[in-house]
């Protein structure tokens, strides 16, 4: 069976997605809303992370002999992403300290196409977890383990809650970041 590394994929993917949403409040400290909201998300996907890596050791002597440590449908999405679940915020727009070895200065309109952006970044890796965490409850249905299932039913409700606030908090700064 793959379950083991498609476990240890959410794990990797759960972890990333707590640094992401942890850069994403220390990177905006002006928005307190995104600094607390973010914090305590990041809070949920270190539990969902911890919860999934017990899962897994479960399932880590079933590991299928044949499988390639790494080779998992996590590893794979991200590569497809280009390695956007790695590096949720990889930071194309330039970072601030960049920025300041130029000498040009930080306008309010740069940062909030930076915080738009990071957010749209946090939105796709939660997309991406959300999408891990139908994977595994499918296995789990498949081979009826109703731990795991449990597991899924548990967290996976905060990840899409997690994607919600990012979409919402999108929709609320767009107009002012795009339009001024």
């Amino acid at each position: 069976m793959r379950i083991g590394s498609a476990l240890r994929d959410l794990e990797r993917s759960e972890r990333g997605l707590t640094r992401g949403l942890e850069r994403l409040a220390e990177r905006h400290p002006a928005e307190h809303e995104v600094v607390h909201v973010g914090r305590d998300l990041a809070a949920w996907s270190r539990a969902h992370a911890l919860d999934v890596a017990a899962a897994a050791r479960r399932y880590e002597d079933a590991q299928d002999e044949s499988d390639e440590p790494g080779a998992g449908l996590g590893r794979e999405l991200g590569a497809a992403l280009g390695g956007a679940l790695d590096d949720p915020l990889g930071d194309p727009l330039g970072d601030a300290a960049a920025r300041a070895d130029v000498g040009e200065p930080e306008s309010a309109e740069t940062d909030g196409l930076e915080l738009l952006h990071d957010l749209r970044q946090v939105a796709m890796h939660a997309y991406g977890v959300s999408t891990e965490w139908e994977m595994v409850a499918q296995a789990a249905q498949a081979v009826r383990d109703q731990d795991l299932l449990a597991l899924c039913q548990r967290c996976h409700p905060g990840t899409l809650r997690q994607l919600r606030w990012a979409n919402a908090t999108i929709k609320v700064l767009s107009t002012q970041a795009l339009t001024s």
